[in-house]
């Protein structure tokens, strides 16, 4: 695969040139050290991926020739959302990284009882880089979306209640506790959100509120995960019993 990089702004279908500004062209002309006719693949966000040919290196932008315009997919047969409490430093961009690679949809950074990283508009801005560059990386042609942050009473209140919904947590009884077979029941073109919590875990009011509004309590085992990890291995559990 050509090295790729990402145009922050949309191509129009019968546009037959590109330019990359700040980040992406000095990487391209500094770091790579790019001349013209050198080939490179771009993306936009929106699903598309154009074959491209270096065509001039100015002091602050590459300008490109654009050959070729196809809609390639590589997301998920479902739609995930992950609902969580963020953790601290730089364990959040490491999560965000793995999540887009592992093909999460959207994310929703959690504000709840026991959170103790707070996620502020320069971090969402940061966060929201990573995903250009695990996109870069793992092929992704549709940006992972970084919704603005929610509290966990607005993530009640606010999903949709036809959307299958889950909420982590290892303290799960066996009569309430979702199993495997519950997530590969469910309708492979589906969405599915899952929540879940900071270190601490979700209070006990929590996660009774979650499950009066038709939360299903999802424990993957005995063991106590860490943010980033509970988040990996349920996105996963969501997404590839479908992704075939």
């Amino acid at each position: 695969m050509p090295r790729r990089y990402f145009l922050e702004n949309r191509m129009e279908p019968d546009c037959e040139v590109a330019e990359l500004t700040d980040q992406e062209a000095r990487h391209l002309a500094k770091v790579m050290r790019a001349q013209p006719g050198d080939q490179v693949e771009l993306f936009d966000g929106s699903g598309f991926q154009f074959a491209a040919t270096v065509s001039e290196i100015t002091r602050h932008s590459v300008n490109l020739r654009i050959h070729s315009r196809e809609l390639v997919s590589r997301e998920a047969n479902r739609r995930v959302t992950i609902a969580v409490s963020l953790p601290k430093g730089d364990r959040q961009k490491w999560l965000v990284e793995k999540l887009c690679e592992v093909g999460v949809t959207t994310i929703i950074p959690l504000k709840t009882e026991r959170s103790v990283a707070q996620p502020t508009d320069k971090a969402l801005t940061r966060l929201r880089r990573c995903v250009i560059e695990a996109s870069k990386q793992c092929g992704r042609n549709t940006l992972m979306e970084i919704e603005s942050p929610q509290s966990f009473g607005e993530l009640i209140e606010q999903t949709n209640h036809e959307v299958v919904r889950f909420i982590a947590h290892p303290y799960s009884s066996a009569d309430k506790a979702a199993s495997n077979s519950d997530i590969t029941a469910i309708n492979t073109n589906g969405s599915v959100i899952a929540a879940i919590g900071p270190e601490g875990g979700f209070s006990e009011d929590e996660v009774d509120s979650a499950v009066q509004s038709g939360f299903k309590p999802l424990s993957i085992g005995s063991r106590i995960l860490r943010i980033e990890t509970a988040s990996i291995a349920i996105s996963s559990l969501l997404i590839y019993t479908t992704d075939r």
